[in-house]
């Protein structure tokens, strides 16, 4: 089944997101992708001595990790055509190991394209952890299809 239309999406419209628990293996893995090994992540010791207390994830892991949960809303399988970019995007607080993490999606506009068939959907990303603390925060845009009898259309 193909996930929401352009036309499904109403402005105030909110999802959330399946939670997932970050892990040190989370961590490790995602310093060994990105070749970003700063002690203050992969390190206990340096951390410990840092305000924060004890090591915590990437800020990027926990945005890419944002955009996969929700992937799993199953909104966008099929009708997404591309991520258009990121904006304003906002670190409040760190995320640490065993922290579990979701998002609020809501959208905040809406747009058809110049093409038809398309439209842009602007989305507000709010990332809490399990105390219901925002974490981060920020707009991620989403180009997607128009149902296909508005294909035509503008």
């Amino acid at each position: 089944m193909p996930g929401m239309y352009f036309e499904d999406f109403e402005v105030g419209d909110s999802f959330t997101t399946p939670r997932r628990t970050v892990t040190e293996a989370d961590v490790a893995s995602f310093a060994g992708l990105s070749g970003d090994y700063n002690p203050l992540h992969t390190d206990r010791v340096f951390a410990s001595e840092t305000p924060f207390g004890e090591p915590i994830a990437h800020g990027m892991l926990i945005l890419a990790m944002i955009t996969g949960l929700n992937a799993r809303l199953g909104i966008n399988d099929g009708t997404a055509i591309a991520m258009l970019g990121i904006d304003e995007w906002r670190f409040h607080r760190p995320v640490y190991f065993g922290d579990t993490i979701y998002a609020r999606v809501t959208i905040t506009g809406k747009r058809p394209t110049s093409k038809p068939g398309r439209g842009i959907l602007n989305r507000k990303f709010e990332v809490f952890n399990q105390r219901h603390e925002l974490a981060q925060d920020g707009f991620i845009n989403l180009m997607c299809r128009r149902r296909p009898e508005m294909e035509t259309q503008p």
